[in-house]
C-alpha cells in the first residue's frame, strides 16, 4: 500500500515519532481530493494520520503552517514531519457531523484565531480567488483561456468581464488584512469536528492572504441570511461589523463567484461546449449538500454544475442594491 521508495522514509517517520519501526494496522483515506497519499495507520492501538506528498515541491512552508495551527489548537498535532522525505504523521480526527447552527459560532472563532497567528510566509501560487487581484503571465493566461473557451455565452462574457474589472479597480489587496489563511476551506472535507472541537486540516496551500478570502469560503456553507451574516461576522471581529467590514466581506463573496465559475467550469468542460440547458439546485442549496459531503467535485460534470450554481448566484447578487454601495464604501476609503 505504502509505495516501495517511501517505505523506509516512513520507517524512519515511525520511529522518530514513537520508537517503533513499523504500524499495527494500515487503510486509505479518500477525502479532500488531494493528489497526496493519505492513510489512517495505528500504531500501538492509536490511530493517526500518514501523509505522503507525491508532488515535487518543497513542502517547507506547508509543514510550517501545519505545525503552527497544531499549536495553536486550530490543527490535530503534528508528530513527525520530514522536508526530504515529504511525509507528516498527525493526530487521526474521529468526525462527528458539525450542525450548520452550530458552525455558524463555531468557524469564524476558529478563523480569528488562524488570522491572529504570526505571519504565514507567501507561496508561489494562489488558488483562491484573490488569484483574480494580481497580475501578470499566469493571471493573464487564465483569463486569455477562459475568455476564449466559449463555457459562457457572448453576453455573459462580457458580464464576467466587467463584474471582474469593477471588482478589481474598488478592492484593495496586499495591505494591512493579510493575514495567516488556511486558503482550501471551501472544502468541507478540510473541517472536522469531533463533536467537542473543529479541527482544519490540509494545509498544503496554506499562506499570506487576505482575511476576507478564508471568511467568504466559509461563509457560503454556512451563512444562509442577513442575521446569520451579522452573527457569523460579529462571532470572527468580536464585535458588530463596521460597515466597511460588511462591504468588503460582501465584495469579497462576489470574487468568490467570478473565481468559481471560471475555475470550474474551466476544468469541468475540458474545453468543451456547456450545456447550459441543464437545470442546475440553487447555490445555497448545492453548498448543503456539499456539507452534507453529497457532492464529489472530482467529477467533472459536479464541477460544471458548482460552476454555474456561482454564475448563477453572481447574477442575481450584483443586481442588488447591496453590491452597488458595498462597491461605493470600499472605494471610498482611504488607503
Amino acid at each position: 500500500m505504502i509505495p516501495q521508495e517511501k517505505s523506509e522514509a516512513v520507517s524512519r517517520g515511525l520511529r522518530d515519532a514513537f520508537g517503533v519501526s513499523g504500524f499495527d494496522d494500515i487503510s486509505v483515506l479518500t477525502g479532500g481530493h488531494t493528489s497526496s497519499l493519505v492513510f489512517r495507520i495505528v500504531v500501538a492501538g492509536s490511530p493517526y494520520v500518514l501523509k505522503i506528498i507525491t508532488r515535487a515541491e518543497d513542502p517547507t512552508r506547508h509543514y510550517n503552517c501545519m505545525r503552527a495551527a497544531a499549536e495553536a489548537g486550530l490543527a490535530p498535532r503534528v508528530w513527525y514531519t520530514s522536508v526530504e522525505d515529504h511525509i507528516s504523521i498527525t493526530d487521526f480526527v474521529t468526525v462527528q457531523p458539525l450542525p450548520v447552527p452550530q458552525a455558524l459560532v463555531r468557524l469564524p472563532a476558529v478563523l480569528r484565531t488562524l488570522h491572529a497567528l504570526p505571519a504565514f510566509e507567501r507561496a508561489p501560487f494562489n488558488t483562491t480567488c484573490t488569484f483574480l487581484l494580481g497580475k501578470g503571465p499566469a493571471l493573464d493566461g487564465f483569463l486569455h483561456r477562459f475568455q476564449n473557451g466559449h463555457t459562457l455565452s457572448p453576453a455573459d462574457a462580457g458580464e464576467w468581464a466587467a463584474r471582474y474589472a469593477e471588482l478589481a479597480a474598488v478592492y484593495p489587496y496586499d495591505d494591512a488584512e493579510m493575514v495567516a489563511s488556511h486558503n482550501d476551506l471551501f472544502k468541507p472535507d478540510n473541517i472536522l469536528f469531533d463533536g467537542r472541537h473543529p479541527w482544519l486540516i490540509d494545509w498544503e496551500a496554506a499562506f499570506l492572504n487576505d482575511r476576507y478570502a478564508d471568511l467568504a469560503v466559509v461563509a457560503n456553507h454556512v451563512v444562509t441570511n442577513d442575521a446569520g451574516e451579522l452573527a457569523f461576522l460579529q462571532e470572527y471581529f468580536g464585535a458588530p461589523p463596521s460597515e466597511y467590514q460588511r462591504a468588503r466581506f460582501h465584495l469579497m463573496r462576489q470574487l468568490v463567484h467570478l473565481f468559481y465559475t471560471m475555475a470550474f467550469l474551466t476544468l469541468g468542460s475540458g474545453g468543451q461546449p456547456v450545456d447550459w440547458s441543464e437545470p442546475v439546485p440553487t447555490f445555497r442549496e448545492y453548498h448543503r449538500r456539499m456539507w452534507a459531503h453529497e457532492v464529489d467535485l472530482a467529477d467533472n460534470a459536479q464541477k460544471l454544475i458548482y460552476g454555474r450554481a456561482h454564475w448563477e448566484q453572481l447574477v442575481e447578487n450584483v443586481r442588488q442594491a447591496r453590491y452597488q454601495e458595498a462597491l461605493r464604501i470600499v472605494a471610498a476609503r482611504p488607503v
